[in-house]
C-alpha cells in the first residue's frame, strides 16, 4: 500500500537536496515520500530496473556519510540500524540524472509531473549559485564549470582559494564561448565530462544531426536537448536490447517539443558509432565515437573527428534510404 502523496513547496524540496561526494543528491526515503511510495516499495521498483541506474545515477551511502548526515539539524529523519535505530541498510542517493531516470521506472502522470518539478529545481539551484553575493570556494567553481563546459584548461587556471560573484560570472561567460574541441578523451568514471562533450557537439549543428548508434536509451535523447531549434535530428539504430522505449520517447517530446527526432534502422551493418553534423553542407563534421553516448565515461573512451569525410558519403546516403525504426 502506498503512502499519501505529500505536496511540497520549493523550499521544502530544496531542503531535501544534499551535497554528497561532491554531487547534489536526494535520498531514497525523501523521494519515496514525494512520489507517494513506502521506501521499501520505492527501492523495489528501482532494483527491478537496476540496469538503468549506473553509478553516476545512484549510489549507496557508506557509514561515515550516514553518520555525518544524521548529525545535521536538517537531516534528522535519517535513522539507520547501528546509529539511531531503524533501517537495516544505508540509504540510496540519487543524482540529478538518476532522478530523471526515475521517470522511466515510476510510470504514470504523477511520476512524470513530480520528476519534472525536481529536474527544474536542480536547474534553479545551479542558476542560483551564479547569483550569490557570497564567496564561492574554488573547488565548487571547478565542479560547476565542468557541468557548464568541457574547457578544462580554463578550470586549471583557477588558482585562488575563493572568487567573487563578478569573477565567477566572467569565468562562466568566457568558457561558454570557447570553440569546440576536435577530439575528446574520457577517463574511467568521467561520465559528466563525456555528457558535456556530446552536448557541445550537438550544439554545433546548424541544420541536421545524424546519430549512428545501435545501443540507444533515454540518455541518448537527453543529451540531444542542446541542439538548436529547427535542427533536424535522425537517429540510426537497430535499438539492440530495446534500450529505448516509445513511452520514454513520448515523455521526451513532451518535455522538449522544440526538438525534432526521427528514427531509421541501420539494418545490422554497422558496429561503430558516429555523429554527423550538417551532412552535405560546408559545415559538415563527422565524429567517430568509441562508446555509445549513454555509456561514455563509464570506461576509457574517446571521440575523434574523421580525416576524410568523403569516404563516408556513400554509407550515409545509403543509411538515409533505410526504413523507419519503430520503437
Amino acid at each position: 500500500m502506498e503512502n499519501e502523496i505529500v505536496i511540497h513547496n520549493e523550499n521544502d524540496l530544496r531542503s531535501k537536496i544534499y551535497t554528497i561526494r561532491g554531487m547534489r543528491v536526494m535520498l531514497d526515503f525523501d523521494l519515496a515520500e514525494i512520489y507517494g511510495y513506502e521506501t521499501k516499495n520505492f527501492n523495489r521498483q528501482v532494483k527491478n530496473n537496476i540496469e538503468k541506474f549506473d553509478v553516476d545515477f545512484m549510489f549507496q551511502l557508506n557509514y561515515d556519510e550516514v553518520l555525518e548526515l544524521s548529525r545535521c539539524n536538517f537531516c534528522t529523519s535519517i535513522q539507520v540500524k547501528g546509529i539511531k535505530g531503524g533501517r537495516a541498510y544505508f540509504p540510496y542517493a540519487f543524482t540529478e540524472q538518476g532522478i530523471y531516470m526515475l521517470m522511466t521506472v515510476l510510470r504514470g502522470d504523477l511520476a512524470v509531473k513530480q520528476s519534472k518539478i525536481l529536474i527544474r529545481l536542480f536547474k534553479t539551484m545551479k542558476d542560483f549559485i551564479i547569483e550569490q553575493e557570497n564567496l564561492i570556494g574554488s573547488d565548487e567553481v571547478a565542479r560547476l564549470a565542468i557541468q557548464t563546459s568541457q574547457n578544462t584548461k580554463d578550470i586549471a587556471e583557477i588558482k585562488e582559494n575563493t572568487v567573487t560573484r563578478a569573477e565567477f560570472s566572467k569565468f562562466i561567460q568566457n568558457i561558454s564561448t570557447t570553440e569546440i574541441k576536435k577530439d575528446f578523451l574520457f577517463l574511467n568514471g568521467k561520465s559528466v565530462e563525456a555528457d558535456l562533450a556530446y552536448q557541445q557537439i550537438y550544439a554545433e549543428a546548424k541544420e541536421t544531426i545524424f546519430v549512428i548508434d545501435n545501443y540507444i536509451g533515454l540518455k541518448t535523447l537527453v543529451l540531444l536537448k542542446t541542439a538548436k531549434k529547427d535542427v533536424k535530428i535522425t537517429i540510426f539504430s537497430d535499438n539492440i536490447r530495446h534500450g529505448l522505449h516509445k513511452k520514454e520517447l513520448d515523455d521526451f517530446i513532451k518535455e522538449y517539443p522544440q526538438i525534432s527526432v526521427s528514427f531509421k534502422k541501420t539494418n545490422g551493418i554497422l558496429h561503430d558509432r558516429y555523429i554527423i553534423l550538417d551532412f552535405g553542407t560546408e559545415n559538415e563534421k563527422i565524429y567517430h565515437c568509441g562508446a555509445s553516448s549513454k555509456d561514455a565515461g563509464n570506461k576509457v573512451s574517446s571521440i575523434s573527428t574523421t580525416a576524410d569525410n568523403a569516404i563516408y558519403k556513400p554509407l550515409i546516403e545509403d543509411l538515409l534510404t533505410n526504413p523507419e525504426l519503430v520503437l
